[in-house]
């Protein structure tokens, strides 16, 4: 076999065979396939797509390149959560803490950013000496002892997924189908949690831009993880406005403390809860989705989540004085608070031009390698359905150069469509 072979087959819009898929897999893994020949296989596979039987084994052979943990001897039942992106989703910083709270284990791997969407390994940066690099022995022992891990992949645990995802953000192909599903599922995996909750985006700032494209997902990736003996259920949540307020690292980092302390934005706080109680069903923690979300709600008013979090920071080194006292957090040289053109109803605040306004800023990657500025973004001040008056602060900067600032000024600003009158609230999950 040859993967020049393989790719022209993937080109030509041909099936692949499980043997070939493996080769190819196993052979990037080891180095015997580089980069541009990955890169020519993820463009071939945006293009042509994969079928779902591909797909499988695509995502299983990605899993089996590195170690399959067994959590079934350290826990008794541990859930994993995934987003498949989005512009301001610090879900995981609040969610996992909270739920940790209630007595069920999560061990989770985060990736970094993707294109327009932050990733939760940048924001977690932001807090200095946080250690994203923990090896799968550290992960199952700090799973055991603390019940909380949140780590970047370990090089062991679906190696092949880690290169492939590096190429992805800077080949134009992290908008596939096939590619998101493997690249979320394989890491699931192999990571060994009995239970996953998949949060998959739909709308202006998510990859899968349709309910529908969301919908094909969510199945592709239930699929995936029943074939692989997983307990898999899928939430299908809007992403046509940026979650909460904040968009950037530390800035995210900072409203999700808030959120864990009874504040934070009203819709962010609401999507925390949802995801929570669906997450301490599938656990075996709650009876139903109600006792599933009182139980998240307790959590965070007698301050149990809160201190989970720090414990969860402290476990991987990191600084608790920054999570103790948010001021510490890296701040932005330019501040700008950018007031309504016009009054009127706000009817659309683009997710995906402000997820690349920030990006722009300093906030992602261009090209992979790329250093991120963690203190740089926006907070969004407004929702889609509030009413406005011309003159009031609508979104602020946050800057450490003046032409990035006068740039994301002008995206920002087109981001966000008025209305003479009264539009529709959006809603936060889809049936």
């Amino acid at each position: 076999m040859r993967a020049v072979d393989i790719i022209i087959k993937k080109r030509d819009k041909g099936e692949l065979t499980s043997d070939e898929i493996i080769f190819f897999v196993r052979g990037f893994t080891n180095g015997d396939i580089p980069d541009y020949q990955a890169s020519a296989f993820a463009m071939a596979v945006t293009l042509n797509g994969m079928t779902p039987f591909e797909t499988a084994d695509f995502t299983l052979a990605m899993a089996r390149s590195g170690q399959v943990l067994d959590l079934s001897k350290i826990v008794d039942v541990a859930v994993d959560k995934h987003s498949s992106g989005g512009v301001g989703d610090k879900t995981t910083l609040a969610v996992l803490p909270m739920v940790a709270a209630c007595g069920l284990p999560v061990g989770k791997m985060s990736g970094r950013g993707l294109g327009f969407s932050g990733g939760t390994l940048d924001k977690l940066e932001s807090i200095p000496g946080y250690r994203v690099d923990l090896t799968t022995e550290e992960f199952k022992q700090q799973l055991k002892e603390v019940g909380l891990v949140l780590t970047g992949q370990s090089l062991d645990l679906a190696p092949a997924d880690g290169k492939m995802y590096a190429l992805r953000d800077v080949t134009g192909t992290v908008s596939s189908m096939p590619l998101i599903a493997s690249s979320i599922m394989c890491k699931k995996i192999a990571a060994g949690a009995q239970a996953i909750l998949l949060d998959v985006k739909t709308g202006l700032g998510a990859f899968m831009q349709t309910l529908d494209e969301a919908r094909k997902l969510a199945e592709l990736m239930v699929d995936i993880g029943r074939l692989a003996g997983r307990q898999t259920v899928a939430l299908l949540s809007n992403m046509n406005q940026p979650l909460g307020h904040a968009v950037g690292n530390a800035l995210e980092v900072v409203e999700a403390i808030e959120t864990l302390h009874g504040g934070g934005p009203a819709d962010f706080r609401e999507h925390c809860l949802y995801v929570s109680a669906h997450m301490l069903l599938l656990g075996k923690r709650a009876k139903d989705l109600d006792e599933g979300r009182s139980m998240a709600e307790r959590s965070i008013a007698d301050g149990l989540a809160f201190e989970k979090f720090r414990v969860l920071v402290q476990a991987q080194g990191g600084d608790v004085s920054f999570v103790d006292n948010p001021d510490k957090f890296p701040k932005a040289k330019l501040v700008d608070v950018v007031k309504a053109p016009r009054s009127g109803f706000i009817s659309q605040v683009h997710a995906r031009s402000v997820g690349e306004a920030s990006v722009a800023l300093g906030a992602g990657r261009a090209k992979k390698g790329d250093p991120v500025d963690h203190a740089v973004g926006f907070v969004i001040h407004h929702k889609v359905g509030d009413q406005v008056e011309e003159g009031q602060p609508l979104f602020t900067i946050h800057a450490n150069d003046a032409e990035k600032s006068a740039e994301a000024r002008v995206s920002a600003l087109k981001a966000h469509v008025f209305s003479d009158s009264p539009v529709s609230v959006l809603p936060l999950f889809y049936n």
